[in-house]
């Protein structure tokens, strides 16, 4: 079947030295770009990350630092990325909770914009969850009956990917969506507003530091002050806030911290 695309929609996958958001640093990435108009552009890169590979990492993806020496950097093809994903929306598995932080970290890292929060987001691995409630290799093989061979390989995952929600769209095609407690809070659809709306509707930041309810409002999800309002915290213990901005949080968070702060106190 074909996607019901507004805009071109990205798949992508990344691989990387780890899985510390501000510490760890891209190694590969692959993409695959469909448009409304049918064509399929296809965009991949190793990079030397700078800093050394793990041999923790290096024993899932295959690459060492042998093989990414004479590799360019991600600051070296930040804008070449930047403009191959301008006007799309994303997609990918299990892109909200890693993939997406890490990729908008090296952005603000390279100094290059890179506004995801005008952009539709789909993350085929949340659609799974919430219809089957499991990995990229288990979904491959559940909705297409196939192994996925080449795992941990940013081009295979990022085909897998993009097979996966292809296959979810048509299979819960107009099916409700309910939460835990049985309440419908969507349904799939061919469309990328709905789909994105299921996925990533109460994110304030991609690490999942602030979410916000039904009416809008940003509470804080970890720590001491989990399930308060950051406005009232940041009213209530301004030190808070300089904890979080001298802390190990990512630039988004911190970005999206000060965002609230400031409009906020201009109320």
């Amino acid at each position: 079947m074909k996607l019901n695309l507004r805009n071109p929609l990205c798949f992508f996958d990344l691989e990387t030295t780890g899985t510390n958001i501000v510490q760890d640093r891209i190694i590969e990435i692959a993409v695959i770009k469909l448009t409304p108009a049918g064509e399929v552009l296809r965009k991949s890169n190793i990079l030397n990350p700078t800093i050394p590979i793990p041999a923790e990492a290096a024993a899932i993806h295959g690459l060492t630092d042998a093989d990414v020496n004479d590799k360019p950097t991600f600051k070296e093809v930040a804008k070449e990325y930047a403009r191959f994903f301008e006007g799309a929306d994303l997609a990918g598995f299990n892109i909200l909770k890693f993939d997406i932080p890490i990729l908008v970290e090296e952005f603000l890292r390279a100094g290059v914009e890179f506004d995801y929060s005008r952009k539709k987001i789909i993350d085929s691995q949340r659609i799974y969850h919430l219809m089957e409630k499991r990995t990229l290799g288990a979904a491959y093989q559940f909705y297409l009956n196939k192994q996925l061979t080449d795992s941990h390989t940013a081009e295979a995952d990022t085909e897998a990917s993009m097979e996966v929600l292809l296959a979810q769209v048509e299979r819960y095609a107009n099916q409700p969506v309910t939460d835990g407690m049985g309440k419908k809070i969507g349904e799939i659809k061919n469309d990328m507003e709905a789909l994105a709306q299921l996925t990533t509707s109460d994110l304030v930041d991609l690490a999942g530091r602030m979410i916000k309810n039904k009416h809008g409002e940003a509470f804080f999800n970890f720590g001491k002050h989990k399930g308060k309002k950051v406005l009232d915290v940041l009213r209530d213990e301004p030190s808070y806030y300089d904890w979080m901005m001298n802390g190990d949080f990512p630039l988004d968070t911190k970005r999206k911290l000060t965002e609230i702060k400031l409009t906020g106190f201009r109320k």
